[in-house]
């Protein structure tokens, strides 16, 4: 009796990585006067795969997220600019959150803002 092995190739499939250089931006103490600030988050892809950044959504109406809509190469690196809007709100210690969705491996991903804003 003869016993034939078969072996099936295994296509390995590449998965896009986020790493950021950080996931906080404090924008310390500013007056509302000048309280149209921005900040950058800069993040490489370190899978093998294109990164696609699906959606960012911000925590509240004052904060806007701009990111990149075109896949992102593996070894490449992003920006992530993200604009607070405090005028007219309410003085004092803030928070907030941008959340991401990706195609990456952790699918979900979190960055702050976080500052004081005074009269």
């Amino acid at each position: 009796m003869a016993v034939a092995a078969f072996s099936m190739p295994v296509l390995a499939q590449g998965k896009a990585e986020i790493k950021f250089d950080k996931t906080t931006h404090n924008f310390g103490t500013f007056k509302e006067a000048d309280s149209n600030v921005t900040c950058t988050f800069k993040f490489t892809n370190t899978g093998d795969a294109p990164l696609v950044i699906e959606q960012a959504v911000a925590s509240c109406g004052c904060t806007t997220p701009v990111y990149p809509k075109q896949p992102i190469a593996p070894g490449a690196t992003g920006e992530i600019k993200v604009t607070y809007k405090g005028a007219g709100k309410f003085p004092g210690v803030f928070k907030k959150t941008i959340t991401l969705r990706t195609n990456a491996v952790t699918d979900m991903v979190r960055l702050y803002i976080e500052g004081e804003m005074t009269e």
